[in-house]
């Protein structure tokens, strides 16, 4: 299993795909684990060098105490390119993920060639919500709170077309640490980036769910307009659009990444 200690964790990183061609990384949401990104992966693998990795206090990274910042995931980021020798890449970042690749497009933007923000705000309020849930999750466990997030993840109709594969994204829910979650949801609580991201260079593509309750297709369309010629993209989904909409999610992905949709 593939690891790296940085920045005072051990963060768990799979790479798949072309060797020699352009490098991409993905960035997981809050609660899932690189596994998110598997409806994705084989059409990705044909034209990327693609790098997934377990945010920290997600999967097999490690989960250190808490809180995180968004500045900390971002920076795990940096250190992964560092350690992999990898100049530039593509960034493509879903939810927290986004939030990631915000920052990054801000701070560091000569690691960024192409930027893909999904699901995702620059600002998720209010912080008696967050607080709530890790209240919730510290005094419950991961359980309590599964049947809401994954109500709020799927639209009823993708959840009855398709119940294997919210099972899957159901047991990486579950499966979190909790301490890392918690964790996690104080980076995403404590995150306002609604400033800088006008400061964002790179060729970006927002993408949105109309049914999205956790990231408001309203909050991807500020982001976009934020950022000098940013595209953006909605589609007939809630929060977790790479799986309820994975075929059109996966060709829009690639041609922006590829220059056909920018």
């Amino acid at each position: 299993m593939p690891t790296i200690d940085c920045n005072g964790t051990r963060l768990h990183y799979q790479v798949d795909g072309v060797e020699g061609a352009p490098w991409l990384v993905l960035s997981n949401s809050l609660g899932t684990t690189l596994e998110m990104w598997r409806p994705q992966m084989e059409e990705l693998a044909k034209r990327f060098r693609v790098l997934r990795y377990d945010t920290r206090g997600h999967g097999e990274s490690g989960a250190p105490a808490g809180p995180y910042s968004v500045a900390q995931l971002g920076n795990d980021v940096i250190a992964l390119l560092d350690a992999l020798k990898i100049e530039r890449a593509h960034f493509c970042g879903l939810s927290m993920g986004g939030m990631t690749g915000m920052w990054l497009g801000v701070h560091a933007p000569r690691r960024i060639d192409r930027l893909v923000l999904c699901n995702t705000s620059a600002l998720i309020g209010p912080a008696d919500v967050w607080n709530a849930r890790i209240a919730k999750v510290d005094a419950e466990g991961m359980a309590s709170i599964v049947p809401a997030v994954i109500d709020r993840w799927f639209t009823p109709a993708y959840q009855q077309r398709a119940p294997q594969e919210v099972a899957v994204v159901r047991d990486m829910l579950a499966n979190t640490p909790a301490s890392g979650y918690t964790a996690n949801c104080a980076a995403v609580r404590d995150m306002d980036q609604r400033a800088d991201v006008a400061k964002i260079q790179a060729p970006t593509l927002v993408i949105a769910g109309a049914h999205d309750l956790a990231t408001p297709a309203k909050d991807g369309k500020a982001v976009a307009d934020s950022i000098p010629g940013a595209r953006y993209v909605e589609f007939d989904a809630a929060h977790l659009s790479n799986w309820e909409q994975a075929g059109n999610f996966t060709r829009t992905l690639v041609d922006f990444l590829t220059g056909k949709g920018a």
